[in-house]
């Protein structure tokens, strides 16, 4: 079969309404199946709950003895935000050379170009096989990478990961890893005409994130990770405006540059904000760093110096991506390379230089074809 146009695919893919929560990305995965299949591709569905599918495409290469290249992207998208879009965040539409939609930089137009060089490269069938991983639950925490990571015989190991996030096409070899945090804070409760009477569980909360404006992490920026960064994302507490409040929780945000770092920084958190605040680990995810000399790295540096007409340096990315899981449990490196733009991820009226996705897919087969065909 002829592979599908990477920006029409795109658009397809944006028109698949995959927002976490609740996600459902088993009709996206479905439909990305069944083109995948048509070039020769074995698939499985792996859900790790009702209707949260990963897509697993497997083509096996000529020659046994070698270990396949992993690509993965997610399928899932953030939801749309509180502020109106001026374009339809499901239409796909094209404009002004942008292709308009949520996921449109993250990650469908990446997810798109994986397909379909995919599909081109297995009417050649490389010496190396080729593993697509299509997650569901990324932007949750990785919950169907770490989901399929723990079906056993079911990855085996790669030869490399390419993890097609939003890049502008320039490649990263890494990013921070994620600690999120449950802070709780009890009280006491009472009427509010008597607060005297209770213990303010918002004001205890109150205090403690004003506190972690001024936390410092005390650690050393890596050269590449850069420095570890705190936010507070969520607050909720109370149940009336005329009671005072027993129960308050805020969530965290932390983002790290250390792999053995996590324990040691909740400690540091949780005596910093004291008693009145408990804290709970619910999401914890390693940093990524591939060495810029690795094989795999230096095979996707002379492509797109080849292809961009530019010398890469090594580069990392502030946010996590699958690779947090899919490389440890494949025991590999990690390139990431994608079309999208990083500054857009998440935001209102994203879009995709559409220019961009094509550029990407011939990057995409050139690597495909000079790493997985080694001499």
């Amino acid at each position: 079969m002829l592979p599908p146009d990477p920006v029409q695919l795109a658009q397809e893919l944006i028109r698949f309404d995959t927002v976490n929560p609740p996600g459902f990305e088993r009709d996206c995965a479905a439909y990305l199946g069944r083109i995948l299949e048509s070039a020769g591709f074995e698939t499985s569905y792996e859900d790790f709950d009702e209707g949260r599918t990963t897509l697993i495409a497997r083509l096996a290469g000529s020659d046994a003895g070698l270990s396949p290249l992993a690509i993965t992207g997610h399928l899932d998208t953030v939801p749309f935000g509180h502020q109106p879009w001026t374009r339809e965040p499901l239409a796909g539409e094209i404009s002004d050379g942008r292709l308009y939609g949520r996921g449109a930089s993250d990650m469908k137009s990446g997810v798109a170009v994986a397909v379909t060089s995919a599909v081109a490269a297995a009417k050649r069938r490389p010496k190396r096989g080729l593993l697509l991983i299509l997650t569901a639950g990324e932007e949750t925490g990785c919950d169907g990478a770490r989901y399929v990571a723990g079906v056993p015989d079911l990855l085996g190991k790669a030869s490399g990961l390419l993890v097609a996030e939003p890049t502008s096409n320039y490649p990263a070899i890494g990013h921070r890893g994620a600690l999120w945090v449950r802070a709780q804070s009890a009280g006491k409760t009472a009427h509010g005409s008597m607060p005297e009477r209770g213990v303010n569980a918002i004001y205890r909360a109150a205090k403690a994130i004003s506190k972690l404006e001024d936390f410092g992490f005390n650690e050393k920026p890596d050269s590449l990770l850069g420095s570890p960064s705190i936010n507070v994302g969520t607050v909720q507490g109370g149940m009336n405006v005329n009671s005072v409040p027993d129960f308050a929780e805020f969530t965290v945000d932390i983002r790290s540059i250390s792999e053995n770092a996590h324990d040691r920084t909740l400690e540091q958190i949780s005596s910093y904000l004291g008693e009145d605040v408990s804290l709970q680990a619910f999401v914890d995810l390693k940093p990524v760093k591939s060495a810029p000399d690795d094989p795999f790295v230096a095979c996707a540096y002379r492509v797109v110096e080849k292809e961009l007409g530019l010398t890469p340096e090594p580069r990392t990315l502030p946010f996590f991506t699958d690779a947090s899981i899919l490389a440890e449990a494949m025991a590999t490196s990690t390139v990431i390379i994608g079309p999208g733009e990083t500054s857009l991820a998440h935001q209102t009226d994203e879009y995709c230089v559409v220019d961009r996705i094509p550029e990407c897919e011939v990057i995409y087969r050139r690597l495909i074809e000079a790493w997985c065909n080694p001499s």
